[in-house]
């Protein structure tokens, strides 16, 4: 996510709606992509990121830059996500364990390197899908969003040790599951 200029942040605070706007032009598709990757629903994603902005634009007068505005807004998103997701798996009751032979043969290949984009994501959205939440969350901060551990600890509001058990776990049951299909070469 680009940064935003902190007298954007305090005219925002201020009432100003160009500057909200262009923070949500900035920050809405990050916030996005956390909550979908958490979620694993559009729908339940499209929901979130309202509820971020509504949440932002409401407590943005407290944010105080002791973090950056990047992990206040990441830290907001992803405790939305969770707690929808929490709420999304009470209301559909348990959830079928996801399969990932049935997957590899829907995608119409054996690995995830001969797979197009679309089956890519697919497969990753479900490696995603197949983790428990809190490992989730920590996967989607650090691999895919970019954030150093520390950053992850602040956003989830976890000690760093947790973050990096958290990881570990999640990494090896995604090993011991797909054979480490997915991996950077």
């Amino acid at each position: 996510m680009q940064n935003i200029p902190e007298n954007t942040l305090i005219r925002a605070s201020e009432g100003d709606m160009e500057a909200f706007e262009e923070i949500y032009r900035t920050a809405s598709g990050y916030v996005y992509t956390i909550a979908l990757k958490v979620t694993g629903n559009r729908e339940d994603a499209e929901e979130v990121t309202q509820d971020v902005f509504l949440s932002v634009h409401k407590n943005l007068g407290s944010f105080r830059f002791r973090s950056s505005f990047k992990t206040w807004i990441y830290r907001i998103a992803t405790n939305r996500a969770i707690n929808s997701y929490r709420k999304r798996s009470k209301e559909r009751g348990r959830k079928v364990p996801f399969d990932d032979k049935i997957a590899a043969e829907e995608a119409g290949a054996p690995g995830v390197s001969s797979l197009d984009e679309e089956h890519r994501k697919k497969l990753v959205n479900a490696m995603l899908e197949s983790l428990p939440l809190e490992q989730r969350a920590c996967v989607v901060l650090k691999d895919i969003e970019g954030l150093k551990y520390e950053e992850i600890a602040r956003v989830l509001g976890i000690n760093i040790n947790t973050v990096r058990s958290r990881l570990k776990r999640a990494r090896e049951k995604l090993v011991s599951r797909y054979g480490g299909r997915g991996r950077k070469s």
